[in-house]
C-alpha cells in the first residue's frame, strides 16, 4: 500500500515539474521577463527545497515518515495553486502596444502601417498615454507570486524522495531495493506524459479565453507573442497533489513484521553471518548514541563528506544533473526557435515520444541490476556506459541546426537585399524611411519574397485588406517587399512570421528520433546510478546521504543552471520587446544558429566534465573493493585463529578483533 501511495505521489510531483518546465516560455511572455529571470523563477523550487531538505532527511527518518510525506504533498499542492493565482488578479494580456487592453477591435486597423508625410500617431508616442500604460505595467511584478508558489512547492516536495525511498529500502526484501526504485521512477513517468499532454492542449487556448472575444485576437499559437492558458495546468496539478497526500495519513510509522524477518534471516555462509551480526551491533550502538540533535547531524555530515567515493560521485552527478536541468528548462523554447514549432507541438512531441522512452529506460536499468545481481562496481560501469552513449548521441545535435530566419532589419537590410553585420540599429531604407515607423514594434508580417518584416509599417505597407478573419489579414502596397528586382508598390504581405522550410522540418524529425535514443541511454544509467548514492556510505546514513545529494543537486544545479543557461540564451536574442515604460521585456526572436551553438556548448561542457569525474570514481571504487576482496580470505583466517588463541591467553575472555571496514568490535 505504501508503494502504491508513493507511486501516485511520484506521478503527482512529476506532473507538477513537467507543467512548470513546459510553461516556462509562456510565463516569460506573460510577465514580459527575460530568460535569465524566468530561470530564477524556475530555480525557486530548488530554493524552497534547499531550505528544509537536510533537516527533513535527517530528522524525518526518526519521525513518522508517511505522515511527513502526506504533509509535504499538501504543501506542494498549495504551492501549485498559488502559482496560478496571479492570472486572476492581473489585467488582460497585451501582446502588443498597439492593442487596446480590452482587445475589442475586430479588425487590423490597430496595426501600424506606413504613414507617409505624417507625424507619429499620438496614441503611440503621447507621454500621457505612455505614463498611463507604464502604471498598468506594474502588474508584471506579479511574477514574484509565481516564484513564491514554486518555492512553496519545493518545500512540500522535500520529504517525498528521501523519506519515501529510504522507507522502501528499509522494509523491502534484501536485494530488491533497486528493482523497486526502478519501478517507482518508471511509474513516475506517467506524470510527465499527462503533464505535457495537458499543457499541449492548454497552450492552444488563449490565456484569457472566456474573458475576451477570441475572434479579435490577431496572433496564432505559432506567434512568438502567443501565451496559452498556462495557469490551468497548475490548478490541475495542485488538486492532484492534495489528493495524493490522503493515503499517507493512514499508514503506520514502521512495518515491524518485515523488518523482524529481515533481522533474523540467516545468510548462506559463516563470514556473512559474522558480518551481519557486527552490522546489527553497530546499528544498535548508533541509535543509542546519535539522538536527533544538531551534534549528531554534524557528525553524520562529516562522516559522508569525508567519504571520497561519495564526494567524487556527488560532483560527477552535480555536473550531469546541471546539464539536464538547464537543457530541459529551455528545450521547448529551443524547439520553437530552432524548428518553428509551436509550444503546444513541442509539449506534444516531448510528452508522447520522449517521456515513455525514459520510463522504459528507468525500468530496464533497475531490472538489469536485479537480474544479473551486479556488484557496486558493475552498477558503476553500467551507469558510465549509458551516460557516455547518451553524450555521444547528443553530439549529433550540432548537425541539425537550422539557419536563422531572414528578417529585414535584423539579419538583412530593410529592402531585403543585403545581410547586415549587426542587428543593432540597422538604418532605414529608401522604402520605409518616410513611414514614421516605431522600430521597437514587433508585429511581424511575411512578404511575398519570403522575408519577415518586423511590422507592416517597416515593410512599407500602405493599406490592409478588409478580411473578415483578422488572423489572415493581408497588407498591400508594401514598398520594401521587392519580388521582381525593382520597386513594385503592389507587393503584399500577410500577418505572421514566414514559416520554416521543409529541410528544417526534416531536421526536426531527426532531432526527435535522436532525443529518444539519447533519453533511453540516459535512463538506463539513471536507476543504477541512483543506487550508488547511498550504497557507498554507512547503512544508517542512507537517508542523509540521499538528502544531502538532493540538496547539492538542487542548490548548485537546480537553482543556478536555469539562470546561467538563460543568461547564455539571452545573448543570442535579436529582438527584445519594449514595454510601455520603455524597459526591455522578453525576447521575440533569437539567432537560431547561435542559440543552438551556445545551448549545446554549455551542455557538452558540463556532461564531459561529469564523465571525467565518473572515470575517477570507478577507478577509486575498483581500488577500494578489489583490495578488500583480496584481503577477505586472509582476514577470515586471522579472525578464526585469534578466536581460538585468545581464550587461552586471556583466561577464556575474548578481547577484540578487527572488522572488514577497519572498525573494532567488542
Amino acid at each position: 500500500v505504501f508503494f502504491m501511495a508513493l507511486s501516485f505521489t511520484f506521478i503527482s510531483k512529476a506532473l507538477n515539474t513537467s507543467i512548470m518546465k513546459s510553461s516556462i516560455t509562456q510565463i516569460e511572455r506573460r510577465f514580459d521577463i527575460s530568460s535569465s529571470v524566468v530561470g530564477l523563477v524556475d530555480g525557486s523550487f530548488e530554493i524552497g527545497n534547499l531550505l528544509v531538505i537536510v533537516f527533513v532527511s535527517y530528522f524525518g527518518s526518526k519521525l513518522h515518515r508517511p505522515k511527513l510525506i502526506g504533509i509535504g504533498c499538501t504543501i506542494m499542492g498549495a504551492g501549485s495553486i498559488l502559482t496560478a493565482l496571479p492570472h486572476f488578479f492581473m489585467g488582460y494580456y497585451r501582446y502588443s502596444k498597439e492593442n487596446n487592453i480590452d482587445q475589442s477591435a475586430n479588425s487590423t486597423s490597430s496595426l501600424s502601417t506606413c504613414l507617409i508625410d505624417q507625424t507619429l500617431l499620438l496614441n503611440r508616442t503621447s507621454p500621457e498615454i505612455v505614463g498611463k500604460g507604464c502604471a498598468k505595467e506594474t502588474g508584471s511584478y506579479m511574477w514574484m507570486y509565481v516564484l513564491m508558489g514554486n518555492m512553496l512547492r519545493g518545500i512540500g516536495e522535500a520529504p517525498v524522495g528521501p523519506l519515501g525511498i529510504s522507507y522502501l529500502d528499509d522494509f523491502a526484501k534484501e536485494g530488491h531495493s533497486s528493482f523497486y526504485v526502478g519501478i517507482l521512477h518508471a511509474i513516475a513517468m506517467i506524470g510527465p506524459i499527462i503533464g505535457f499532454t495537458l499543457t499541449s492542449l492548454f497552450a492552444k487556448l488563449y490565456v484569457d479565453f472566456g474573458y475576451v472575444d477570441l475572434s479579435s485576437i490577431l496572433i496564432t499559437p505559432k506567434d512568438s507573442r502567443w501565451v496559452g492558458a498556462w495557469w490551468l495546468g497548475f490548478l490541475v496539478a495542485g488538486v492532484v497533489s492534495v489528493i495524493s497526500s490522503i493515503p499517507f495519513f493512514f499508514l503506520p510509522k514502521n512495518l515491524d513484521k518485515p523488518q523482524k524477518e529481515r533481522k533474523v534471516s540467516v545468510p548462506s555462509h559463516a563470514p556473512e553471518t559474522n558480518k551481519e551480526v557486527k552490522l546489527a551491533a553497530k546499528l544498535t550502538n548508533y541509535e543509542q548514541n546519535v539522538t536527533g540533535n544538531m551534534t549528531g547531524l554534524f557528525q553524520s555530515l562529516k562522516s559522508i563528506l569525508t567519504n571520497p567515493l561519495y564526494v567524487i560521485y556527488l560532483f560527477s552527478t552535480l555536473l550531469s544533473a546541471s546539464s539536464f536541468i538547464g537543457a530541459f528548462t529551455y528545450i521547448f523554447k529551443y524547439i520553437e526557435q530552432q524548428f518553428g514549432q509551436s509550444i503546444a507541438d513541442a509539449n506534444f512531441w516531448m510528452g508522447i515520444i520522449t517521456i515513455p522512452t525514459l520510463s522504459f529506460g528507468f525500468f530496464t536499468g533497475g531490472y538489469v541490476v536485479k537480474k544479473f545481481k551486479l556488484s557496486l562496481l558493475g552498477i558503476a560501469k553500467l551507469s558510465f556506459f549509458a551516460l557516455t552513449l547518451s553524450f555521444v548521441l547528443q553530439l549529433f545535435n550540432l548537425l541539425l541546426l537550422c539557419e536563422t530566419k531572414s528578417v529585414a532589419g535584423l539579419t538583412l537590410t530593410y529592402d531585403g537585399k543585403k545581410p547586415v553585420a549587426s542587428h543593432i540599429n540597422v538604418p532605414l531604407s529608401y522604402c520605409n524611411s518616410d513611414c514614421n515607423c516605431d522600430k521597437s514594434q514587433w508585429e511581424p508580417v511575411c512578404g511575398e519574397n519570403g522575408i519577415t518584416y518586423e511590422s507592416p509599417c517597416l515593410a512599407g505597407c500602405k493599406s490592409s485588406g478588409s478580411d473578415k478573419k483578422p488572423k489572415e489579414a493581408v497588407f498591400y502596397n508594401c514598398s520594401c517587399v521587392d519580388t521582381s528586382g525593382f520597386q513594385n508598390r503592389n507587393n503584399s504581405a500577410h500577418l505572421g512570421e514566414c514559416p520554416r522550410g521543409d529541410h528544417c522540418k526534416r531536421k526536426f524529425y531527426i532531432y526527435i528520433a535522436l532525443q529518444v535514443l539519447s533519453a533511453l541511454a540516459s535512463a538506463l544509467g539513471a536507476t543504477p546510478g541512483f543506487m550508488l548514492i547511498f550504497k557507498n556510505v554507512q547503512p544508517e546514513l542512507k537517508s542523509l546521504a540521499v538528502g544531502f545529494h538532493a540538496l547539492t543537486i538542487r542548490s548548485l544545479g537546480g537553482i543556478l543552471a536555469p539562470v546561467y543557461f538563460g543568461a547564455v540564451i539571452d545573448r543570442t536574442c535579436l529582438k527584445w520587446s519594449i514595454n510601455s515604460c520603455g524597459k526591455q521585456g522578453s525576447c521575440r526572436m533569437y539567432n537560431s544558429v547561435l542559440y543552438g551553438t551556445y545551448y549545446f556548448s554549455v551542455i557538452f561542457s558540463l556532461k564531459g566534465s561529469s564523465l571525467i569525474l565518473f572515470i575517477i570514481f570507478i577507478y577509486a571504487m575498483k581500488k577500494k573493493y578489489q583490495g578488500k576482496d583480496a584481503e577477505t580470505s586472509e582476514k577470515v583466517k586471522q579472525v578464526v585463529n585469534e578466536a581460538n588463541l585468545e581464550p587461552l591467553k586471556n583466561n577464556g575472555h575474548f578481547v577484540s578483533s578487527a572488522g572488514e571496514d577497519g572498525e573494532t568490535y567488542i
